[in-house]
């Protein structure tokens, strides 16, 4: 396969994916070419014991952690909370903006605690089964459930009096 094909074959995915971890776009797509290069070059020494597809998201997973582990993320929002708190009051078109129950709902997701965003996306998002998303995290399937459990409940109470409550209040064992 040339490397212009892996790349639009699963480079969007993956890119979603990242975001979803650093919330930034721009590191988010060079976690994922770092990502793809290296999965790439070494395409041939996969040894087949999960799907590809779940080898790349637990590539870009690991990559996305190592980020969020270094001193660069750190700083960055150390400063961004200092430019948050001297910042002035958002104008109408941004509260406007911010209102749309969509980006409500990814907001709120993107806040969640790592461990809890990465099942609820996992499985909502991504249309992973327990068993994928405990498989592809290495925890127990009981573990994916509590996660889910818990994290549909903060989201439950970021998001109280909103529309998309009742959608993670179902529960979902049917997966």
């Amino acid at each position: 396969m040339q490397l212009e094909q892996f790349v639009r074959t699963h480079g969007e995915e993956l890119l979603r994916l990242s975001y979803t971890y650093v919330k930034n776009k721009e590191m988010a797509e060079d976690i994922v070419q770092d990502v793809l290069l290296k999965a790439y070059e070494q395409q041939d020494k996969f040894r087949g014991d999960a799907s590809y597809r779940t080898y790349l998201y637990r590539m870009t997973i690991n990559r996305s952690y190592d980020y969020l582990r270094s001193w660069s993320y750190k700083n960055t929002v150390l400063t961004n909370k200092i430019q948050e708190i001297f910042q002035v009051t958002k104008s109408t078109e941004q509260q406007v903006f911010e209102q749309n129950d969509n980006r409500l709902l990814g907001n709120a997701v993107l806040d969640l605690p790592v461990k809890y965003r990465e099942i609820i996306i996992l499985f909502y998002y991504k249309e992973l089964k327990i068993d994928e998303i405990a498989e592809l995290l290495s925890i127990s399937d009981n573990t994916v459930k509590t996660r889910l459990k818990r994290g549909r409940e903060k989201l439950r109470k970021q998001l109280e009096g909103g529309e998309w409550v009742d959608e993670f209040s179902s529960e979902t064992s049917n997966r």
